[in-house]
């Protein structure tokens, strides 16, 4: 099996592809004064991007795990992310609370999909 690495940062790929899946590290927001939900759709725009370069989609994401930094957040993530996911393949989900590196960072997504579009 192949495995390719995308999007190299000194410590991290952000986006690996093992055929027939594609993991990606914790997707951020660049700007960590927007509120929750706009930390969210700025993350799932890279999350757009990365699933793109490997050729598959927000359709074929199997699992996402989000990190908040307060789990009180997660009442105003929620329509950030029902906006974004697609409601008629939904994946499996995990949503907890947990310290991030920067403090200003209030959300923080990882998802494993399949290839295909």
């Amino acid at each position: 099996m192949a495995i390719i690495r995308r999007e190299l940062e000194p410590i991290l790929a952000n986006v690996v592809e093992a055929s027939p899946f594609v993991f990606t590290a914790g997707a951020i927001a660049d700007d960590l004064s927007l509120d929750v939900a706009g930390q969210a759709r700025e993350a799932f725009r890279d999350l757009d991007k990365f699933l793109a370069l490997c050729g598959s989609s927000k359709s074929h994401i199997l699992s996402a795990t989000i990190w908040l930094s307060d789990i009180r957040l997660r009442d105003k993530m929620n329509p950030a992310w029902l906006a974004w996911v697609d409601p008629t393949n939904l994946p499996a989900r995990a949503c907890v609370e947990g310290k991030m590196a920067d403090a200003e960072c209030l959300f923080e997504i990882q998802v494993i999909a399949s290839k295909g579009r």
